[in-house]
Order: C-alpha cells, then structure tokens, then sequence
C-alpha cells in the first residue's frame, strides 16, 4: 500500500493497480500458508484431496501474471489476474475461482481506482459469473459462501468508507458461510467436514484482510513453488524434437489496432505449443522455440513488450531427470491434417503407453493430486497440426478445466473445434478412445464415444486416510476400501478381499470382460495371482491384467 500516514488512509479508502496487485499477493500467500489444511477437507477419505493445491496453483499463475506489472491503472491489474487464473486453472475449485477474478474484472475493467463500493460490486459480479459457468450450481459449496460474502459486502458498502472495514465484515460472512456448509450439502456433514473451496476462498479474502490489518504475512515473488513434487516429477513426457525441448517464451505484446489473427498464424509457424489471446490493444503471446530471439523481435516489432519471459526447458528437462527414471513412454500416433486428434490425461508413464497404443494423439500428465490446468489443455490443441479435437479428461476433478479450454479455444475466432467428452475415470475414457474413427464427424464421434463410455463401469481399490462413516459404512483410518464409480461401497483389510467383494458389487458376473490395472506399489507378481484368482471365481468371465502404475491406487477395475 501507499507510504504515508495520509495515503495510506487515502489507499485504505480505495485501491488503484498497485494496491490490488498487493491484495491479491496476500491473498495467494495465505492461501499458501493454509492449503494443506483445506485439502484435508476431502469428503471422501481417499488420497486425492487436492481442492487447496488446484487453488494454491491457480492463484500462483494469477500472480505471475502482473508480479512484475507496474500498472497503475486497476481495471488493467485484474485483467492479468484473471488471465492468469483463466489459464493457470486446475481442477474444479480451479476453475471456479478463475471465473470468480472473470466477474471481478469485468466489473472494474474501466476504472483506474477501485474505492469501496465498486469493490463490493466486483465481489458481487464474481459471484454471478462463477454461478453462469456452472452447468448445475450446487449450494453449500465455494459458490454459496462467494454469494454470501458478496452480499454482506453490497450492505456493508453503504455503511463504510473504508476497504479494511468492508472486508472485516466479508470475511467474518465467509467464516460464517463455510461452517453454515454442511447444513447445506449433507455429504459434508455426513464425512465431518466443511466445504474445501469456500474455505480456501475465504483464506484469499482473508489474506487481503490481513495485509490491510498489518498483521504478519510471508509474501511471495513471482514463483512456481508451491507445486507439489509429484506434479513436477511427473512431467515425464519426453521432448518428440531431435533438438530438444528448446525455450519457454512468454510476453505481452501492447500496441494498436494488432492483428490477433494474423499474430497467431506467424506464432504458430515459429514452433510448438503456440497460444495467442488478446485484444487490438494488448496481446498474449506463447509458444516453444529453439531461438528465443525469433519470436522476441517479432513481437518487438508489433508494439512494446512487457511481462517476458524465457525459460531454458531443456535445462529443466534435465532436472527433472536426475530426480526420476520413469521408463520408456511411447510416442504418439501421427495425426494428420483433418483428422481428430485426441487429447487424454494419464497419470502415469504405463497408462500413457496404453493410451498412445489406442491412438491418443497427445497424453497430459495428470491425475489425482496433479490436475492439469487450462493452458496444458491449450497447449495441447495447439500442438498437433488439425483443427479437430475430442478431450478425455478421466478425472471429475479435470472436467472444468477441460471444458473451459474447449470454450476457449473454440471462442477465439481461428475456425478450431473441440469436443469434450466427459470421462470420468481411466477406464471410461479407454473404452471411449477404442470407439474412435479419426476420419468420422466430430459431433457424431463425440456421442459414440461418449455412448461407449456410459457402459463401463469403474471399480478403485485404495487406503482410507481417516475414519469417517459415509453411506452406511464405517472405515477407519489405514483400512482398504472400495469405490464404484466414485462412491464407498466397502471396507475391509486385505487388498485382495476388497477387490473379490468389490466385483461382486460391481455385479460383474453379468458382464463379459474384468481389466485389471495394477498401481506403482502394488507388485506385479501379486497381481498376477490376483488375476489367476479372479478367473476361478468369474470363470466364464474373461480376465485382462494391465500394469497401470497408478499412484494412490492399488488397482483400477473395469467391468464391461
């Protein structure tokens, strides 16, 4: 904030560019400090509580984006928030926040200084449009305690002159509304929990409350720490160029009347995983090249560059190598000019390899606890050479942030399609990919794969992480248990017990074919017996076994 007894009053009563990039720079560094903790309010007693790390890493690229901005003017300011946010966005908690910063800065895009009424606005328009980017809006979640606080915020507007006194009393309404939550979704109250996204959306507000205090708050620089280290270990694909992974280059290209279209074509034919969004005035830019130099002078050339950034991948890639040896990854299949290119998620090499041998044309690592943001889904499009695109994001979690790529990519004039078909668990979306025709109609394609992918039914077999009693079922901390299609449906305290039991749930006798993937920390050699077992008991059944190499779960089931 401003210097000065009188400004500082003066920046309490409203806050221009750099005051807002101070908010949301304490808002992200409390989130920091407490996103551990929201990711215990898991409903589910399962290992992939992520909702506090998909926010902590979409509000660090909300960060990155104005970090090194000295704009003044505030409606610019949240503009870079939210695209930073938009593209940085992972998971659902992800992707919700993004749309909320989406109604905060189309609400103050024209003003130069925010005071507290425009503030309380901002909070309201947020709301609304996190509420329109939700296909089936659920209360007692992120969206309810957002709506809440805005509307404390809109009344306490008329009362107050300063912004310290309107958020003490919209995060005091946050608090309130978060721990109003479990009356409002019972799932909550029956795991004992609050909802995760209120509270980490009450620890960005809350952060922002705390600067405008003084109290204490470690703050952060412009980063990618905080990513967990299975997320970074992970990116395993390896570079397909003979030459390397060569440069990250990102910039901002602000000039007048530019060419969006014209600047995306001459980008694109610089190198890979090219993306260009913006306006006449100010353009986005991003792309992967072995000279840094090309793309640099031809955005120098356009208009003034700001907000650069080179990052050596290679040097990277090698990092990332001393630390895992993750084995052969196949490579994709080509897809040609015209065709559909399919873009999945996997969250591991072995996956990967299954996923690629049915024709993917581009896997993104990803999973449980690492959920990929709507840039890798951008990223992705961009990189295979055809204007038609189906996603399989095999996760509930990936879902938004696969649909909002989709939106995005569709929306930005360049004639792209893309198709989301909306898998929800690894074996849905194999069964979806076998029903692929790469030469057929997009639409039609999209409802036989999606069709293929209503008949599989998944089962997961993994470790509770606390005691919890959830449809009927008490589990204890450490025990194993067994989900079909998302829900518990038993427990017990022998990995293969669990997976005997679970099939019978799964009614797989009435079916005609059992697969088997098998986790990172389940040996292969049990599993074989495991199989060898099934097939005495489903013995008209027939048994596949795959080495998934998941993490988390000792096996993933598909009963088709």
């Amino acid at each position: 904030m401003s210097n000065g007894a009188e400004e500082q009053q003066q920046a309490m009563r409203s806050c221009d560019g750099q005051d807002l990039k101070a908010l949301v720079q304490a808002g992200l560094a409390w989130l920091e400090q407490n996103y551990e903790f929201v990711n215990t309010q898991n409903v589910f007693p399962v290992p992939d509580g992520d909702t506090g790390t998909n926010m902590l890493m979409t509000m660090r690229s909300a960060w990155n984006e104005i970090a090194n901005s000295d704009e003044r003017h505030a409606g610019r300011i949240a503009a870079g928030i939210y695209n930073g946010a938009l593209m940085g966005a992972r998971g659902n908690s992800g992707v919700i926040l993004s749309q909320l910063w989406a109604g905060f800065s189309r609400s103050v895009e024209a003003r130069p200084v925010i005071d507290v009424s425009a503030f309380a606005a901002a909070l309201q328009e947020a709301s609304q449009t996190a509420y329109r980017a939700v296909q089936r809006p659920v209360e007692g979640t992120m969206l309810t305690v957002a709506r809440e606080a805005s509307a404390v915020a809109l009344e306490a507007a008329q009362q107050v002159d300063t912004l310290l006194d309107l958020l003490e009393q919209v995060v005091a309404e946050c608090h309130e509304s978060v721990q109003r939550t479990p009356d409002l979704l019972p799932v909550l109250k029956d795991a004992g929990v609050v909802d995760s996204g209120g509270m980490g959306y009450t620890f960005v507000i809350e952060g922002m409350l705390r600067f405008l205090r003084g109290d204490s708050l470690e703050l952060s620089g412009p980063s990618t720490s905080g990513v967990p280290e299975r997320l970074a270990n992970d990116a395993w694909l390896v570079a397909d160029d003979e030459e390397g992974w060569g440069y990250d280059i990102q910039y901002l290209i602000k000039g007048f009347e530019l060419d969006v279209n014209q600047i995306r074509a001459d980008i694109e034919a610089m190198g890979d995983s090219a993306l260009v969004v913006g306006s006449e005035t100010v353009v986005k830019v991003h792309v992967h090249v072995h000279d840094p130099g090309v793309p640099l002078s031809y955005g120098a050339a356009l208009g003034a560059l700001d907000d650069i950034v080179v990052e050596n991948m290679q040097a990277q890639a090698e990092s990332f190598g001393t630390t895992r040896n993750p084995g052969t990854v196949a490579k994709p299949i080509e897809v040609l000019e015209g065709q559909i290119g399919v873009i999945t998620v996997s969250p591991s090499p072995e996956l990967t390899n299954i996923f690629y041998s049915l024709g993917a044309g581009h896997v993104i690592a990803g999973g449980q606890t690492m959920n990929p943001s709507t840039q890798d889904f951008v990223e992705a499009i961009e990189s295979l050479p055809t204007d038609r695109y189906v996603i399989l994001p095999n996760n509930g979690n990936i879902l938004m942030a696969a649909n909002q790529a989709a939106q995005l990519v569709s929306g930005n004039g360049s004639g792209t399609q893309v198709s989301v078909v909306p898998s929800r668990t690894i074996p849905q979306g194999i069964s979806a990919l076998l029903s692929l025709d790469p030469e057929g109609d997009l639409e039609h394609m999209t409802s036989e794969m999606t069709d293929a992918m209503s008949q599989v039914i998944t089962g997961e077999v993994t470790t509770a992480t606390r005691d919890v009693t959830l449809n009927g079922i008490e589990v204890r901390e450490g025990q194993i248990i067994g989900l079909v299609d998302g829900k518990i449906v038993l427990n017990g305290d022998d990995v293969s017990t669990v997976v005997i039991a679970l099939l019978e749930k799964m009614q797989a006798h009435e079916h005609e074919l059992i697969t088997l993937y098998s986790g990172e920390n389940q040996p292969f050699g049990q599993a074989e017996t495991l199989a060898e077992h099934l097939q005495e008991e489903f013995p008209h059944l027939e048994i596949e076994l795959q080495e998934g190499g998941q993490p988390h779960y000792y096996y993933i089931i598909s009963v088709e």
